[in-house]
């Protein structure tokens, strides 16, 4: 009976298609290169950090007394203050900037799969230890190791860049 029913299509769209969920999802699955699996699994990496900080702020919440909805603990909190700030501070930052990592690496790792991985491998390896740096109470125990997730986002800013560029020129 579908054999003779018409496809209809204009010039703005596509012909209405009868297939199912799975085969469209098979063919975009399709046009990723096969290495986008890395880009995939980086991101699962990263919430599991993400996660594990967030534990860790829960953790020093109970541990130093400080209630929700303070998002920073004050002196009348707790004597401890600062160093539930410095906790709560390097989650937060990693906060900040998770979309920006997450966009570069999905836009990027499609044409670049394997370099925005290896980025964003370095990226969430240095944004553990700016976690840990700065969970130590001093701010500046972020930077030694934690320091390099800067330049991991600027190589992943730069495929985009190569990226965006190569589109144009196609």
């Amino acid at each position: 009976m579908l054999q003779n029913v018409a496809v209809l299509s204009s010039p703005v769209t596509s012909p209405i298609s009868f297939r199912s969920s799975s085969e469209k999802m098979a063919e975009i699955v399709d046009l990723l290169p096969k290495e986008y699996g890395y880009i995939i699994l980086n991101l699962v990496a990263y919430y599991f950090l993400n996660f594990y900080m967030s534990f860790q702020v829960g953790r020093a919440r109970k541990k130093y007394n400080v209630m929700y909805p303070a998002l920073y603990a004050t002196e009348a909190d707790t004597e401890d203050y600062k160093l539930f700030n410095c906790i709560q501070r390097g989650h937060q930052n990693s906060l900040e900037t998770l979309s920006i990592f997450f966009v570069l690496m999905v836009v990027g790792g499609l044409k670049h799969p394997l370099i925005c991985s290896g980025l964003g491998v370095v990226y969430t390896i240095a944004r553990f230890f700016y976690f840990t740096g700065y969970s130590s109470g001093d701010p500046n125990g972020r930077l030694p190791i934690g320091g390099f997730n800067n330049l991991a986002l600027l190589g992943l800013v730069i495929v985009n860049i190569w990226f965006g560029v190569s589109l144009l020129k196609a």
